[in-house]
Order: structure tokens, then C-alpha cells, then sequence
């Protein structure tokens, strides 16, 4: 490991912090507004080997806020646009991709019993309470987001249990959800902002479906929060 890259991670953390991170696995669903910048957080902070899932190629709309799109990765699925760039920062990172959508078929075969993290940045129900019974099952900590759509303040974004959010749909559903399956605690990153969007306000995707409205920094700002959870849990600084 080329220790000039971290330098000064490493004089903030110490050295035997350090070999955590790089000592580390971390599994990270989802690489839009949220997951994109969580990934390249835990990819500058050095982190040794990442797994990313998503099934999505980058789409011209979602260069707003989603890190790696750019004009020149329009097309590309999002996992292959990550790896590339994680290896431009840090040249000895491992990152596995998988192009799919998870599910209870496969998330067995595709997060390892021995992952230190797992990173919920999709915006699938199904898929996170799948990942969170998984996560339970295992006991793996995770860290999930709720929805960061429709919002303009990343200010009131916090980090806490599940159990002690509010005004979040998204947030509201998973505790309906979870309490059905015995699962009690879930950290997520959350904000108790109003939405400025709702029902017939929402716009519409190509195929007609409405979609939340997005800006730049809000969702970025919980994807970093996330990453700030992992890192200082590895490192025992949390």
C-alpha cells in the first residue's frame, strides 16, 4: 500500500487504524445519489476490499447527483464506472462487482459471512428488508438510508435507530416491515425534513412513473454520513 495516499488519514487515525481499514470488507447495495458517494468515501479512507451491487447502467439524468455520472459513463453499468475509478484513487483496492438487482435468491452467494460492513443505499422496500434480515441473520452491522429525495437541507440529516424516526415514508414503512419479521433495531441515516414534492407534484421517468425530485448535496451528504458510520466503527472510533 502506497502510504503517501493516506497519509494524512493516517496521522488523524494512527497507524494500527489504518491496518483496519485496509484489513477491511465492505459491502455497499446501491450506487445512485446516495451510494455513490459513500462508496467514495470508504474507497479515500482505505477501505481494502469492496463488494458493490447494482443492477442500474448511468443514465443521463442521473449526472445531478450521482458521482460517477458523467458524459463519459453514460451507459456503463454503475459498478463498472466505480471499480474503474476506485482503482484510479487507490491502485490496490479489490472491488467485486455485481450487475443485479438483490434479492432472497441471491444474496447468499453474493455477501460473504465474513464482510466487516454492509453499506443500504438502495431504494427497493423488498430489497432492503431482505438485506436487513440477512444482516440480522448474520450479524452484520449495517447501516441503512431512508429517503433523501424531495429535499432541499442536508443539515437535518441524523444518524440514529429506525425506531426514532418520523415524517420519513420510506422510514415509516421499513418499521412496519421489520416489526413483522422480529427485527428491533436498524441505524439508518435519516433527515426529518417535509418533503417539498409529493404525489401529483412528483415528475415522471421516461416510462411515466413518478420519481423523487433531487438536487446535488443532499443525497451525497447521507452517503458520506454513511461512510463516517463504517469508518469510525472499524476503527473504534465511533
Amino acid at each position: 500500500m502506497n502510504d503517501s495516499i493516506f497519509g494524512r488519514t493516517n496521522a488523524l487515525l494512527g497507524s494500527e487504524a489504518m491496518k483496519k481499514l485496509h484489513g477491511s470488507s465492505i459491502c455497499l447495495l446501491g450506487l445512485g445519489g446516495v451510494g455513490s458517494y459513500a462508496f467514495e468515501a470508504l474507497v479515500r479512507a482505505g477501505i481494502g476490499r469492496l463488494i458493490i451491487v447494482d443492477h442500474a447502467r448511468v443514465d443521463i439524468t442521473n449526472i445531478n447527483r450521482q458521482l460517477i455520472a458523467l458524459e463519459s459513463t453514460i451507459g456503463r453499468y454503475k459498478t463498472e464506472a466505480a471499480s474503474t475509478r476506485a482503482t484510479e484513487i487507490n491502485p490496490n483496492i479489490k472491488v467485486e462487482c455485481h450487475n443485479l438487482f438483490i434479492d432472497d435468491t441471491n444474496i447468499e452467494s453474493i455477501i460473504p459471512d465474513d464482510v466487516d460492513y454492509i453499506v443500504d443505499a438502495i431504494d427497493s422496500v423488498s430489497s432492503k428488508l431482505v438485506l436487513a434480515e440477512f444482516a440480522n441473520k448474520k450479524s452484520i452491522p449495517v447501516i441503512s438510508c431512508m429517503g433523501t429525495g424531495n429535499k432541499l437541507h442536508p443539515e437535518k440529516l441524523m444518524i440514529g435507530d429506525i425506531s426514532k424516526t418520523s415524517v420519513d415514508p420510506l422510514a415509516r414503512v421499513m418499521r412496519t416491515e421489520l416489526k413483522k419479521r422480529g427485527i428491533k433495531k436498524l441505524e439508518v441515516v435519516w433527515s426529518d425534513e417535509l418533503p417539498l414534492l409529493k404525489g401529483d407534484d412528483l415528475p415522471l421517468d421516461k416510462d411515466g412513473r413518478k420519481v423523487p425530485a433531487s438536487i446535488s448535496y443532499v443525497p451525497s451528504a447521507a452517503g458520506i454520513l454513511m461512510a463516517s458510520v463504517v469508518v469510525n466503527r472499524i476503527t473504534g472510533n465511533a
